[in-house]
């Protein structure tokens, strides 16, 4: 049996997705998430041998959360994206579908799909993260770096500097701001603060969590070899996804 998850945050196209793939019987739809931020949840706890990810979420978009995957998780796009990222992801990504989804293109899918999952892997993850970083949004550096954020609680409005951040950690609906001696929310999603922090100082360590590496106190390894960093004045280590270890070699 192959798990599947679909992620799409518009839920008639997701139950659309759903009905067509009940025509192979040898799928098993295990979760339907309805934002980026769920998609990586669920992946990451029900490690499914397939995923459906829509591009354009709220939360993370669906090449964040592919990038985030650590297990064997296999990826199809379902994306309204433009003419040059189909074309990339056809040279070497598993597939894509257009929206709307078509059955008899969803048939082609399927059959890619069995030919990758039955083939060996070696090599398949390194090509898949290298086309998921071209496709990557490129911004252009801002004028100035984002110096302050703003969390509300009830009728005050509190200004923090980044400089006194120790990490920023998506939660749900909100984003963790957490400083030595206190946890703010705000409602500006990881992706976005990844944009507009400089990158000199503040690394992305996981897809739902940014570092100030000024508060940076050390680093960890557990007997998996899975690395964690834990932060000053902070007693909670914080994982480090495998997509981001190569930043501490140096270190």
């Amino acid at each position: 049996m192959t798990t599947v998850v679909i992620a799409d945050d518009e839920p008639h196209l997701a139950r659309a997705l759903k009905a067509q793939l009940a025509a192979w019987p040898e799928l098993q739809v295990v979760a339907v998430a309805r934002n980026g931020l769920e998609a990586a949840e669920r992946i990451a706890t029900l490690k499914p041998d397939l995923a459906f990810l829509d591009i354009q979420m709220p939360g993370l978009t669906g090449l964040e959360v592919a990038q985030g995957i650590e297990g064997t998780t296999r990826v199809v796009f379902v994306t309204a994206y433009d003419e040059y990222a189909v074309q990339a992801f056809e040279q070497e990504a598993v597939d894509y579908v257009l929206k709307p989804v078509k059955l008899e293109r969803l048939q082609r899918t399927m059959e890619r799909v069995q030919r990758v999952l039955a083939a060996p892997s070696d090599g398949a993850d390194a090509k898949l993260l290298s086309v998921l970083h071209k496709l990557m949004p490129t911004q252009a550096a801002p004028a100035e770096r984002l110096r302050w954020v703003r969390a509300s609680r009830g009728d005050y409005t509190q200004q923090i500097a980044v400089q006194d951040v120790l990490f920023f950690h998506a939660d749900e609906k909100y984003t963790c701001v957490q400083t030595a001696d206190a946890e703010h929310l705000i409602r500006t999603p990881v992706f976005e603060l990844a944009a507009q922090l400089d990158p000199a100082q503040f690394w992305q360590i996981h897809r739902s969590t940014i570092v100030n590496l000024q508060h940076l106190q050390g680093t960890r390894r557990d007997d998996a070899g899975r690395l964690f960093v834990r932060m000053k004045g902070h007693a909670t280590e914080l994982a480090v996804s495998r997509a981001y270890v190569h930043l501490f070699k140096a270190m």
